[in-house]
């Protein structure tokens, strides 16, 4: 069976890396661009991309509200959302909020997933941080 590569798709890295002496920008391909495509579309809000103004996960909506199962529901149902709609290329498998860190101002999110092409199962973890910078 062949695989369609044109499906996975090919990207920038992320963040862009540029080869000056080449004059070439670094490609990721694969899983790769699939995990780069979620980190960028989890840390992305609606409305920041002009084009796109629904492209985006609106977890800054959540930042200030109590952590409890109504939460961790609500971030769920938005991470499917926007996954659902911009990210064709994969199924979800499971999405799991680890709030064990949240006095420290981290929420892990972990999504498994599966590459509908290759039925490849690969996860991220994507870091939500409820403070703002600040040196400790």
């Amino acid at each position: 069976m062949k695989i369609d590569q044109d499906f996975l798709g090919i990207g920038w890295s992320f963040p862009p890396e540029f080869n000056k002496t080449e004059g070439v920008v670094a490609m990721t391909t694969d899983v790769e661009d699939i995990n780069n495509s979620l980190n960028i579309l989890l840390s992305t809000r609606p409305g920041e991309r002009v084009m796109f103004p629904n492209y985006g996960c609106d977890l800054q909506e959540m930042l200030f509200k109590p952590i409890d199962l109504t939460l961790v529901t609500q971030m769920k149902g938005i991470i499917e959302k926007a996954i659902l709609y911009h990210e064709p290329r994969i199924d979800i498998l499971s999405i799991d909020i680890d709030t064990t860190e949240e006095l420290g101002g981290e929420i892990l999110i972990r999504l498994d997933y599966e590459v509908r092409n290759t039925n490849t199962r690969s996860n991220i973890v994507f870091p939500y941080y409820r403070e703002e910078a600040t040196n400790k």
